[in-house]
Parts: structure tokens; sequence; C-alpha cells
């Protein structure tokens, strides 16, 4: 990605600070004052583009740079793919974080050789602003808070993903693992007079679920379902995907509230 008659890189904190707000400006125009303009250049059919905001306060929609490493680091890819399959106040959203975390990787790219102390000074400059997130979603952020700890375990928990029956799909953006079956608080000898026909049935039902699941095919590429991928069914077709044919993540599904797959999506806009 080439950037006009720029300046050489920044040297100095108060540099690459000026060049973050410049950037981050840019982004902020295409969200919000040039959202229709920035929303019309993100056509799903096009390949990866991403969204540039360049020291000048202006922005572009463009691919990716061709040479590998890129000069700078890149924002997120394909944010275009998505951009029908979400409510346009949450797609923004997650232009939004990406534009953030790129804004600040690309502050501290010009920044790898600044010490201890600048490189803080640099963030503290940072952080009192805010973020684009901030801004596109209207929300507050507070000068001074507290956070509450947070349990190691908790940060470090996985989206455990597995399939589910259509029947019972309550949200196809957040598919989760089918429950344990363990035995309520009843008495041992109750459960043991009481349960065991109940529980073999239980186990009948349960394994034909999973042989269910070993049959089902991915809408796209065919495929059988894997306990280990991350799946998503369309809300139209009522289809189920791997995550990485449609291009979905779980992070993404978090904020899809109706999840359309390519093919509904095409026939949505061809019947327009």
């Amino acid at each position: 990605m080439e950037e006009n008659s720029l300046p050489p890189n920044p040297r100095t904190v108060e540099e690459v600070f000026k060049d973050f707000l410049g950037r981050r400006a840019g982004v902020l125009k295409a969200l919000t004052t040039d959202v229709e303009a920035f929303f019309q250049q993100c056509d799903p059919e096009k390949e990866n583009l991403c969204l540039y905001g360049f020291p000048d306060e202006l922005w572009e929609v463009n691919l990716p740079a061709e040479e590998v490493p890129p000069e700078l680091p890149e924002p997120a890819l394909g944010i275009n793919f998505a951009r029908d399959g979400m409510l346009r106040k949450d797609w923004l959203s997650l232009v939004a974080v990406h534009s953030d975390a790129w804004l600040v990787s690309v502050a501290f790219y010009f920044g790898a050789r600044f010490d201890k102390n600048e490189r803080k000074k640099l963030f503290n400059m940072i952080n009192d602003m805010p973020t684009v997130l901030d801004v596109v979603t209207g929300r507050k952020p507070l000068k001074e808070s507290i956070a509450p700890p947070v349990k190691e375990n908790s940060a470090r928990e996985s989206i455990a993903v597995s399939h589910k029956s259509n029947n019972n799909k309550a949200n196809s953006s957040a598919i989760k693992p089918k429950p344990s079956k363990a035995p309520t608080s009843q008495d041992d000898n109750d459960y043991e007079d009481e349960a065991p026909d109940e529980y073999d049935d239980e186990e009948d039902n349960y394994e034909g679920e999973e042989e269910e699941h070993e049959s089902t095919l991915c809408g796209m590429c065919n495929e059988n379902y894997g306990p280990d991928e991350f799946w998503i069914c369309c809300d139209i077709c009522e289809r189920w995907f791997h995550g990485k044919c449609v291009k979905v993540t779980p992070a993404r599904a978090e904020h899809i509230k109706q999840y359309k797959c390519p093919t509904c999506s095409n026939n949505k806009r061809q019947r327009a």
C-alpha cells in the first residue's frame, strides 16, 4: 500500500503521535461523516479489502500491500466480506475495533527504538484519546476506572465450539458444546432404582446426535464435521458451514445477529 507524498518516518514521540492522530482522523471520517461512501466501497464481491488511514487525515479502501513483509503493519484484511451478514452498526463497530488495533500497531512500529520512558509517554498520549470504537458507538470512556481483578483462567478460556442440531439452534453465531449428562441432586439409591432405563435412552439419543453430526457436510466444501472445528449455520437456508470456508471467525460470529451465507446474501442482492 503506497501513501502519497508522505514525510519521512516520524522519529520522536511527538512526531509519532502526530502521525497517529492523522491516521485516526482519516479512519474516523470513513466510519462517521463519510460512512455511506465507505459502505459502498466495501463490496463483498471484491477481494480482501482494507481500510487505510493516512497522516494527512484522508482514508482509502484498497487491497493490501503486495510486498511481503509490508513496509508498515497492515490493517485487518477482508472487512468487506462481513458487510451484508451483519447489522450495519455491528459491522462498523467490528471495523472500528480492528482499526484501533492497527493504529496502535503502526504507532509502536515507528516507536520500536524508543526507550522505556518514551514508549510509556507515547502509550499515555494515545490512551488519553477516545478510541475509534468509542467515537463510532458514542460511548464515553471513563477517565479513571479501576478494573476488577481478572482470574487467570478466565482470560485464557478458549471458545469451545461444537456442532448442534438445527432443532436446538438458538443462535447460529454462538455454537456451544453439548452439556454433560450428570445426575441431579437425587439420592444415589433412588437414582440407581429409577434412572438406568432413562439414562440408557439418553445415551442412545446422544449417540444418534453424534452420528448426525458426523454425517453433516459443509455447504461450501462438502467435507464432514470435525469436533474441533468452528462451524456456523445460515439462519436463512439452515445449512452448516466451516467458519474458514465462509471467512467467519468465532470472534466475528459473536457480533452477528443473523448470519446469511454467501449464497443467500447473493440471492438477496439479485432480488433487490
